[in-house]
């Protein structure tokens, strides 16, 4: 490259959506963290199943409509420049249900069994992992500050939700081990890979993601038991009044988050620098 192209190649790439340097998008990983991810997991279960049996559009029909408004909401959660709690876990919330949708989809609709389907978002996870770390050499959430990054992180986290919900599926229902015995077997490995991190330091980025998948089937059998008909298990709470009580918790801490955020935000509007 010659000297006189350089600064206008510089120039074109700090003007590239994709390589703009951004302030970090994804919360602080703390308790709170946790419980809010895990409330979006379950309402991701249960509004699924509400959508399914209520809309009266079928499964592919509701798999559509909750796509598109799941990439209306994911386009405003990219045009912002920081962390905005209600974009970011209304995302959260969309993407679950998206990712429930999808893996209902191949099951139920197309027949595809749960051992497959499981690891069929296994290997897309897998991918998605490694191109991401090919391209940006980290998989880390706390350096979401360009837009490829933040497409990377949320292409993961689709494949999370997806993923979480066949594994789920395929322990309590396939291997008929139940909703409690499942909620129990992924708790007890959340459990593993919080001692293992914080007792052995194993490295904190994988510990995360480890985690992350782990919640999904969590709450979805969480979501499970607390739904499903007497007769299979479950507490037969219903899907709606599950699905609301979950969505207030949500907004509530979300509510928090909003309000915390705001008084630690400094005067005025940073301007967002650019990456060379």
């Amino acid at each position: 490259m010659n000297r006189s192209s350089a600064p206008e190649t510089v120039a074109a790439a700090a003007a590239s959506p994709w390589v703009r340097t951004i302030l970090n998008k994804v919360p602080e990983v703390a308790v709170l963290f946790w419980i809010v991810k895990i409330l979006s997991t379950t309402v991701g279960e249960t509004a699924a199943d509400y959508l399914n049996d209520n809309l009266g559009l079928g499964l592919p029909a509701t798999t559509a409509v909750m796509s598109l408004l799941f990439v209306a909401v994911l386009i405003w959660q990219v045009s912002t420049t920081r962390y905005v709690p209600g974009a970011y876990w209304l995302t959260v919330v969309l993407v679950s249900i998206v990712g429930t949708l999808f893996s209902d989809n191949l099951v139920d609709n197309l027949g595809v069994s749960l051992y497959v389907s499981t690891g069929i978002f296994a290997v897309a996870l897998a991918i998605a992992f490694s191109v991401w770390h090919r391209s940006e050499g980290t998989l880390s959430i706390h350096t979401i500050v360009t837009r490829k990054r933040e497409a990377f992180y949320w292409a993961a986290i689709l494949f999370t939700f997806a993923l979480g919900t066949s594994a789920g599926d395929l322990l309590s229902e396939k291997l008929a081990l139940g909703y409690v015995a499942a909620a129990l077997i992924f708790g007890a490995v959340i459990a593993l890979i919080t001692v293992v991190h914080y007792g052995l330091h194993v490295n904190a980025v994988g510990a995360f993601w480890a985690a992350y998948v782990m919640t999904r089937p969590f709450g979805a059998s969480i979501g499970d038991l607390l739904t499903a008909d007497r007769t299979d298990g479950g507490l037969n709470l219903g899907t709606n009044g599950t699905s609301a009580l979950f969505l207030v918790a949500i907004v509530a801490i979300v509510t928090w988050f909003t309000l915390g955020s705001r008084r630690a935000e400094p005067a005025g509007d940073p301007e967002p620098v650019t990456q060379p």
